[in-house]
């Protein structure tokens, strides 16, 4: 009891401190637009970034939206090195993979289902083509320019899977000069990692060239104390070819090509224990032991990092891509093409059971996906007008199954009473679990968006998408009698947006917006599910974002409410199937407020701070805690929302004398409670915490080589990011990933 009492004081304290971080960071945000006619700002001031995320070019204090962007000298080994640690560097997103499959959250929204052709909240892309399944979203992070991400609903520029924002990945393009870096890192876990890329003209700014690479090696971050193996293991390579032509002036061609191969123990399934007390898994039927018997038994803790199963996660993944850009710019037009194909395979294995019994738990997900788009894109600008056309259309073949082997299920149906006493108890095991099929996806939409200024200050932005989606899918489910899953559906939406920008000076704009996004409806995988209804939403914003005159303070806030209808909600039924519905509505309203400050030459401060109320309107659904009773969580909070999170970063370079300059830079993360179910209950949560990183570099005087010393999650903080409840046939036991513990280690860089 003294010890639940003291973690609510500190619950309570966390959040009342990020509260007040983030009311401050409104009253810092505010006060700059006071200011005078901003004058150009001096070398020693903060820097603006320009951004493609609104589909042109523009600096991003000038975007009328919530828009985050990470640059090149952010992304790396010690910094924001992956997907997942995005996360760190961005308000209210929140990243946790599951089975080897990217869940991004942007505001509470994101992939909540856990079936094969299920689709995220987030459009993910790299260099404009879309990257639609969430499992092939893991693998392209190297030799990157920056990383952009919008957040709320983007239905007009993005289109059918953005109902709660988009990521884009730009790479780096060939240049007309020798270019290239190697960077070679050692880390703690044996981690071996080599990045590096080369290029350079062939003729002269006509035609150019990039080769990037990248080799990732690590031991396991926790072993299968049954066998000794290692688990949460990489290794993993990728590379990718650019070649940029300009045939004239106005004219340029970019094409790429990229591969990329894992093979390893990642993605293991944690033991996180049962619903309820006391443990009752299946394995001890026929004499298994559990991660948390076996340490019980030795009078220690459970160590979650670990594993104890009879089977070896495996982990098996490859596929490559080829993107083409034309990008022509006849007088005051930009008219761009962008014609991509991925091929992406992978195989993950698992165990449900939990244990080392041989126990109708071994889990096999097979996903092969080929995806092809096509998409044109014209702008035009002018003093007063600015205008944006497309059109897209994609293409999918999905093909998938779940194959789990009903090894011993006689056993339990025996005891039952489902079963003759006497049957044998392998009666059933050449039998399976088997969901398989494909599903064939077609997309097309069309869209245009204006910009008119209405007053020098004042200017006036519409425009709306039209979608139109069809999915026809083709299958077998069998779980002791099979079913054809044959089904297909088609829809449409309009998703209009309206914004409008005020311009108080050259360094505060305000913006409001109303926009519409949609997120397809879903045929899963050789599922006996019924079609999903898409989801739509309404969302409301209002921000600023504003300057000192001197660009030594900047400040972004940024308030928001968004209405969802038919939200897509997956979890595991009464009959142990995975089922996905469509919760009837939720609501999301919150606060972002981003401070960035640079009070000393070479000293740059970092702040940030979210307020989020993300709370289901009308949701009835089985409660897996009460035999599946019915019951609403209404007011209860959606998954992977935090109320409260906070973000502070120091960065300061230190010059010394003619050799170089040191940087030295720190950041703590802080992140409120979240759960991982529609319940909110105690078995399915992650309790608030910090993580802590840091790092010391030095850059020699001529910026040919660096050495980085860095450490991320200093304080080896366990972190749950994914916590699911099995089906009832295996007790309903949580299983689920966990954030990588204390990492360290050193980079060593060269450039040319």
């Amino acid at each position: 009891m003294v010890r639940s009492q003291f973690s609510a004081r500190v619950e309570s304290t966390s959040r009342r401190a990020a509260f007040g971080l983030l009311m401050a960071g409104a009253a810092l945000a505010a006060a700059p637009a006071m200011a005078q006619e901003a004058t150009p700002p001096p070398t020693e001031g903060l820097a603006d970034i320009v951004v493609t995320a609104t589909r042109s070019s523009e600096s991003l204090s000038k975007v009328g939206a919530s828009v985050s962007a990470v640059s090149a000298a952010d992304l790396g080994v010690g910094g924001v090195k992956d997907v997942q640690s995005l996360a760190t560097a961005i308000p209210n997103l929140s990243v946790g993979d599951q089975f080897g499959v990217n869940r991004i959250f942007i505001r509470g929204i994101g992939l909540t289902s856990i079936d094969l052709g299920a689709d995220g909240g987030v459009a993910f892309l790299q260099d404009g083509a879309q990257i639609a399944r969430p499992a092939a979203q893991l693998s392209g992070f190297y030799d990157l320019e920056r990383v952009e991400v919008l957040r709320g609903p983007q239905g007009t520029l993005y289109g059918r899977g953005a109902t709660a924002g988009a990521i884009n990945l730009i790479t780096k393009r060939p240049t007309d000069h020798l270019d290239g870096y190697v960077r070679a890192s050692y880390g703690n876990y044996n981690a071996v990692a080599v990045e590096g890329a080369v290029g350079g003209p062939i003729s002269g700014d006509k035609l150019m060239v990039r080769i990037a690479g990248k080799y990732d090696r690590r031991d396991g971050y926790g072993i299968n104390e049954f066998t000794g193996k290692d688990i949460d293991n990489r290794d993993a390579y990728a590379f990718r070819g650019s070649v940029l032509a300009k045939p004239a002036d106005d004219l340029e061609v970019l094409v790429s090509g990229e591969y990329f191969h894992e093979d390893d123990s990642n993605y293991a399934f944690h033991y996180f224990g049962p619903t309820v007390a006391p443990e009752n898994f299946l394995g001890s039927l026929i004499g298994g032991k559990s991660l948390f018997t076996v340490a019980a038994a030795a009078g220690k803790p459970a160590n979650i990092r670990n594993i104890y199963s009879d089977q070896e996660p495996l982990n098996q993944r490859h596929g490559y891509s080829f993107t083409g850009t034309i990008d022509w710019t006849p007088g005051d037009w930009d008219v761009k093409s962008i014609t991509s194909y991925h091929n992406f395979k992978r195989f993950n294995r698992d165990d449900l059971d939990a244990s080392n019994a041989a126990m109708f738990g071994q889990n096999n997900y097979d996903e092969r996906s080929k995806t092809f788009s096509q998409e044109f894109v014209g702008t035009y600008k002018s003093d007063k007008f600015d205008a944006l056309i497309g059109a897209n259309y994609f293409h999918e073949d999905l093909f998938g199954s779940v194959r789990v082997p009903l090894t011993n299920l006689a056993v339990l149906l025996k005891l039952a009473g489902q079963l003759p006493s006497g049957a044998p108890d392998n009666a059933l095991d050449g039998f399976n679990y088997l969901q398989f099929g494909s599903v064939k996806i077609n997309a097309y939409g069309v869209y245009a968006q204006g910009s008119y200024a209405l007053t020098d200050k004042l200017k006036l932005t519409a425009g709306g998408r039209f979608s139109h989606e069809k999915r026809e899918g083709v299958g077998t489910f069998d779980f002791l009698g099979a079913v054809n899953t044959d089904k297909g559906k088609s829809w449409n939406a309009f998703t209009p947006t309206v914004t409008l920008n005020y311009q108080a000076n050259d360094a505060t704009l305000l913006y409001a917006s109303v926009t519409r996004g949609f997120k397809s409806g879903v045929i899963n995988v050789g599922s006996r599910n019924d079609v999903i209804n898409p989801e739509y939403v309404w969302s409301y914003e209002v921000g600023l974002k504003t300057a000192t005159a001197d660009r030594k303070l900047q400040a972004n806030l940024a308030a928001f409410y968004m209405d969802y209808t038919d939200l897509q909600v997956g979890f595991v039924d009464a009959s142990s199937v995975v089922t996905t519905v469509n919760a009837a509505s939720a609501r999301n309203y919150g606060i972002e407020a981003e401070l960035r400050a640079k009070p000393l030459p070479g000293l740059t401060l970092e702040l940030f701070g979210t307020y989020l109320n993300a709370k289901y309107r009308k949701f009835t659904t089985g409660d897996y805690r009460q035999a599946f009773k019915q019951i609403s969580v209404a007011g209860n909070r959606l998954s992977n929302a935090p109320e409260f999170s906070f973000r502070a970063g120091a960065d300061y370079d230190i010059l010394i004398g003619s050799a170089g300059k040191l940087n030295a830079r720190a950041e703590v993360n802080w992140q409120d409670r979240v759960y991982f179910t529609e319940f909110n209950n105690a078995d399915a949560t992650q309790a608030p915490y910090a993580l802590i990183n840091a790092g010391l570099r030095f850059t020699s005087a001529n910026d040919k080589w660096t050495v980085d010393v860095w450490g991320r999650n200093l304080a080896n903080k366990l972190v749950i990011t994914n916590n699911i409840i099995t089906a009832p046939l295996f007790s309903s036991v949580r299983v689920g990933s966990v954030a990588p513990p204390r990492t360290y280690g050193v980079t060593f860089g060269v450039n040319f």
